[in-house]
């Protein structure tokens, strides 16, 4: 019996740019693994740049990815559509690779689906970001969102790294988390676009799926084995091209935690603040597997990146 497929699963849509970043994270896949198939799912007008550039034969796998499926949650909710490999690993493209990935496949393929997270999700997680967690804390509407779907738990997802083995198992969460999805109004979930953003996220309804299925997350932050760590100015070390990246990571889930305040000045201060208590202020520098340019406010060097990486192939 040959051995299953191990592959690595992009999609894009929308402005060229975005097929851009494909081609940089892949790149950067390239240094470390040069084996394992890479499949790429995206509009006809990214195909023509990629072709017009001589890169598409940098995918084993290059097909078209239907209108339907031009947004967050129409493409991480049909994940059992974009499955090309048996062992899949779907990734967001704004990612850098910083190392060689084999310790990663061998960790994940010991599960049948997962994806980055966290075991317990806060309050933030898909409900209001400001004070307004508050009153949902008092009236205790997480718990009641959980009671009222027959849930125990609710993991924290971060959806940038997704990773399906199993075909029916993929099918089925895929297709509660949409079903969660279209019942947003009975729950405590707040909807993205209500917020003003363009795009529906995706993962608390692959959260609710998986924790409605008994699916565990693959642990987030493992210090030296991370899978993934976010890129922050300031707690990370790297040269321009991300040959060579440290991230500075806290022991401390709370001080970590701290990492995303946007105003620098503050985050640094509270930092520094909350390190003075005992424990608080242990750290290590960690080559993660992936660098994740998730923030939207630390996203510039990448996007640099990302045009040096594609004005080469010109």
């Amino acid at each position: 019996m040959s051995s299953p497929t191990e592959g690595y699963v992009y999609h894009s849509y929308g402005p060229e740019r975005y097929v851009h970043h494909v081609v940089a994270s892949v790149e950067t896949l390239r240094r470390y693994d040069t084996t394992r198939p890479v499949a790429l799912y995206c509009p006809p007008h990214h195909q023509a740049a990629l072709a017009a550039r001589g890169l598409s034969d940098a995918f084993a796998v290059l097909e078209d990815l239907p209108e339907p499926h031009h947004s967050i949650v129409g493409f991480k909710h049909s994940l059992d559509r974009f499955k090309p490999f048996d062992r899949s690993l779907f990734l967001d493209a704004d990612m850098v690779f910083c190392r060689n990935p084999d310790p990663l496949w061998a960790q994940l393929s010991s599960y049948p689906f997962t994806a980055t997270g966290l075991q317990r999700a806060d309050f933030f997680f898909g409900g209001p970001k400001g004070a307004g967690v508050l009153l949902d804390m008092l009236l205790m509407r997480r718990q009641r969102t959980l009671r009222r779907f027959g849930l125990t738990h609710l993991p924290r997802v971060q959806a940038g790294m997704i990773y399906a083995q199993d075909d029916a198992l993929t099918e089925e969460v895929c297709a509660l988390a949409s079903s969660f999805l279209d019942q947003v109004d009975a729950m405590h979930f707040r909807s993205r676009l209500d917020e003003g953003r363009s795009e529906e996220t995706c993962e608390w309804s692959l959260a609710m799926a998986m924790s409605k299925r008994n699916v565990p997350v693959f642990p987030w932050w493992q210090g030296i084995n991370s899978p993934q760590l976010d890129f922050i100015e300031g707690l990370t070390t790297y040269d321009p091209d991300f040959c060579t990246v440290r991230c500075r990571y806290y022991s401390s889930r709370f001080t970590y935690s701290l990492r995303g305040i946007p105003l620098e000045g503050l985050r640094d201060t509270l930092i520094s603040l909350v390190t003075k208590l005992p424990g608080f202020g242990d750290y290590m520098y960690v080559t993660p597997f992936i660098l994740h340019f998730g923030w939207i406010h630390q996203k510039q060097p990448f996007y640099e990146f990302a045009e040096r990486v594609w004005a080469q192939h010109a």
